[in-house]
């Protein structure tokens, strides 16, 4: 009975310090506190609605954690941000992804803990945190890639359009119209449009798209028209040159991976490839020599 009680014990004070250890290197890592701008679209919007709302930290203790984390480390527009470059989808909520970073970091180092009955698992808590991280920033790299898949060929189709005396807003939804089926950028452009006819300016609905992608090429193109709103310069020719930059950066970027697979092939050559060889090539030889002659 002592000693179940002492065990008891023991593990409550683990997972204390795990905790500990937690908040310490988060709160080491996490980025200071920045002075919202009056121009920052994204602050706009996440104050304008968010799910962070539901949380109840008087009735619940994974919700008190959650608050704990959100303004202790300053989580709140990282993960609006992760939410909103993953397309803005019902589930998960930014609220949703702090659960599964918090349940992350006390499950994966606890099961380790009991498994082989030590102590150092405590150390995996950051790294266990950032998990739920690693797999949606693949995912919105994995979206991005698709964004840029037909882009060049999107703003080639939008200066053609615009070339032909109509607006780019009605470029974008020819373009859609015309698509059999919506690629990611084609359902974001659809967004962009919507947002304009419910009311919001064209240069804000623009920086809307712009942080929903996330992507480089995409915040050219919208500076690209916000200038061209502005100043009043054509559209259809920095929409070209800007189409022949992207299709000879695409090509450069193809010519750098060409170049580095011959020096990414040599890991797997001598760890898979060559000890075959030399096992096809030995084994008669062995064969040959265990058995009392030299095999020829």
């Amino acid at each position: 009975m002592n000693s179940l009680s002492l065990t008891l014990g023991l593990n409550f004070l683990l997972v204390i310090g795990m905790v500990s250890v937690m908040v310490a290197v988060i709160a080491l890592l996490s980025p200071k506190p920045q002075k919202e701008k009056i121009v920052d679209v994204d602050v706009r919007r996440f104050k304008s609605a968010s799910s962070f709302a539901r949380l109840k930290p008087e009735e619940k203790l994974l919700d008190r954690l959650a608050v704990f984390c959100l303004h202790n480390f300053h989580l709140e527009k990282s993960l609006e941000t992760m939410h909103m470059q993953l397309g803005s989808p019902d589930n998960p909520q930014p609220v949703d992804i702090l659960y599964s970073k918090i349940l992350s970091a006390l499950i994966i180092p606890a099961a380790i803990m009991l498994l082989f009955q030590a102590v150092w698992p405590v150390l995996l808590v950051p790294l266990c945190f950032m998990v739920p991280d690693v797999i949606l920033k693949s995912k919105i790299q994995k979206r991005q890639q698709e964004i840029l898949g037909n882009f060049s060929t999107t703003v080639d189709l939008a200066a053609l359009i615009i070339e032909s005396g109509l607006d780019y807003l009605t470029a974008f939804e020819r373009i859609i119209k015309i698509a059999k089926v919506k690629t990611v950028l084609e359902e974001e452009l659809d967004k962009t449009i919507n947002e304009i006819k419910l009311g919001y300016s064209r240069r804000e609905a623009l920086e809307r798209f712009s942080a929903r992608t996330g992507v480089a090429e995409v915040r050219s193109l919208v500076s690209l028209i916000i200038q061209s709103d502005e100043l009043g310069t054509s559209l259809v020719d920095l929409l070209r040159n800007f189409s022949t930059d992207l299709r000879s950066s695409r090509l450069s970027r193809a010519e750098k991976l060409a170049a580095q697979a011959s020096t990414k092939m040599l890991f797997p050559m001598f760890m898979f490839i060559f000890p075959t060889i030399f096992i096809l090539i030995l084994a008669p030889m062995i064969s040959g020599l265990i058995s009392g002659g030299m095999g020829f």
